[in-house]
């Protein structure tokens, strides 16, 4: 039986939220599976990608192929890299604690590039509204600007219009 690492489309329209999953090559895309692996969630920035990656790892070991986006997912994870470690190891090229340490470093090497992507993205909004309240206060102070003769003019025709009334009164 082929398997395949695929990704199950769950959520609603226009909102589209993955299950990472082991299947069946000739199931339905949304179908049976044999094992769900994790999950990918595209709409946040930046994506969130949650993986059981020890069972990735023993799907690859036994076969299973990864779609393109599945495979994607899997490398940015570290799945792929673990399976190519566990292949070193399995040669003798490497030793369990020497794989296990490069995985170690790779992940800390790359939680800090996401960390970097999500100040970056924060730093980015900050600034993005900031310019935003500075437009605003710009555009109020516009406002106030182009109403203040005309309060003035208001305010100079009062009086003369009460006198008007008054005189008229009398």
């Amino acid at each position: 039986m082929p398997v395949k690492i695929r990704l199950q489309r769950h959520g609603k329209k226009g909102k589209p939220f993955y299950w990472i999953v082991a299947a069946d090559a000739r199931a339905k895309r949304d179908g049976k599976y044999l094992e769900k692996l994790g999950i990918y969630n595209p709409n946040t920035n930046p994506a969130t990608v949650e993986l059981n990656v020890d069972g990735a790892v023993q799907w690859l070991q036994n076969g299973a192929q990864p779609t393109d986006t599945a495979k994607n997912l899997l490398s940015e994870k570290g799945a792929l890299l673990k399976n190519h470690l566990a292949g070193g190891v399995r040669k003798g090229a490497l030793t369990e604690e020497q794989a296990e340490a490069k995985f170690t470093a790779w992940l800390e090497e790359k939680a800090g590039k996401v960390q970097a992507k999500v100040e970056g993205l924060s730093e980015e909004q900050a600034k993005a509204k900031a310019e935003a309240l500075a437009a605003e206060k710009a555009v109020n102070e516009a406002r106030i600007a182009a109403a203040a003769p005309v309060v003035e003019e208001a305010a100079e025709e009062a009086p003369a219009a009460e006198a008007e009334a008054s005189n008229e009164e009398e």
